[in-house]
Order: C-alpha cells, then sequence, then structure tokens
C-alpha cells in the first residue's frame, strides 16, 4: 500500500525526524520504520544508543495522531510525551544497518487529549522484539494556549 510520507505526520523536521517511512497503518495502530546509518542522529561507534527508542515511540505515536488528525481534514499538531512505563530493551544499541519496526497500538484516548500506547520496536529481518514501553501523551486542543497557560 501506498502510505503518506512521514515527514507530512510528524511536527519535526530533519534532523529531529529520526523515522524513515510508515510500514502500515490501521484505526488503532501505526508501523513506522528506520534504517540506522552512520548518518542516524544519535549514532555512536556501535549504532544508535537503545535509549533512542522512547524517541522512536514517540514520533511513531505522532505520525499515528498526525495521520488520522489529516483524515478528520486538520493539521498535523504537536504533542507532548508525558512519560514511558516498563521501558525495557533488550539491547544497550541499535546496531548499524539494521531496519527497526517500531509498532504502537493505541490502549487510551480521552476527550482531553491524554492517550496510551503500547509500544514495541522489533528487528525487521529476525522479527525479534528489541524493546517494549506503555508510553503516556497529551496532545491539547490548542497546543500555544496551553504552553501559554491559557487554557483552562
Amino acid at each position: 500500500m501506498n502510505w503518506p510520507d512521514i515527514a507530512t505526520l510528524v511536527p519535526h523536521a530533519k534532523p529531529m525526524l529520526l523515522l524513515d517511512r510508515v510500514a502500515h497503518i490501521d484505526d488503532d495502530s501505526l508501523c513506522a520504520e528506520v534504517t540506522i546509518t552512520p548518518d542516524s542522529l544519535f549514532h555512536g561507534p556501535q549504532g544508535v544508543g537503545a535509549w533512542v527508542g522512547i524517541e522512536y515511540m514517540a514520533q511513531t505515536i505522532a505520525a499515528y495522531a498526525g495521520y488520522h488528525g489529516r483524515r478528520r481534514g486538520e493539521a498535523v499538531k504537536i504533542g507532548f510525551l508525558l512519560g514511558a512505563r516498563r521501558y525495557e530493551c533488550q539491547c544497550g544499541w541499535f546496531a548499524s544497518g539494521s531496519t527497526l519496526l517500531i509498532e504502537v497500538q493505541q490502549l487510551l484516548h480521552a476527550d482531553n487529549g491524554l492517550g496510551s500506547f503500547s509500544c514495541t520496536i522489533k528487528d525487521k529481518i529476525s522479527q525479534r522484539q528489541l524493546a517494549q514501553a506503555t508510553v503516556s501523551v497529551f496532545q491539547p486542543l490548542d497546543a500555544r494556549a496551553f504552553l501559554e497557560g491559557t487554557t483552562e
């Protein structure tokens, strides 16, 4: 299937847009891909540190929200990562040359903008799960008003 360009769904620009492409979308989930290269932001001698996995998950959630917002005729909006529970990673580094599948499944979406997602990162070739977490996010209706403290 022909999915939208990831850059049209996430409110980040290079170099902070860390994902390469959308691999799959449905009503409750999105899967994104990133290939780890020496040009990847945060790349070190062994690859990209596993701590970046949280940001891969957050950006995949942003792509999910951006896609569904666009389907409703809305502009892509910023959101906030509130936290991650039980981030467990089976490796210290995402190896250079590997392609990762970042899968997010919506668990909760409240009318006030709070959301929760079950997230995993897998190696595309082996399908081995490398990381998992439950990630909490917040997307206010008006981010500018929220940041300025002018919302109720």
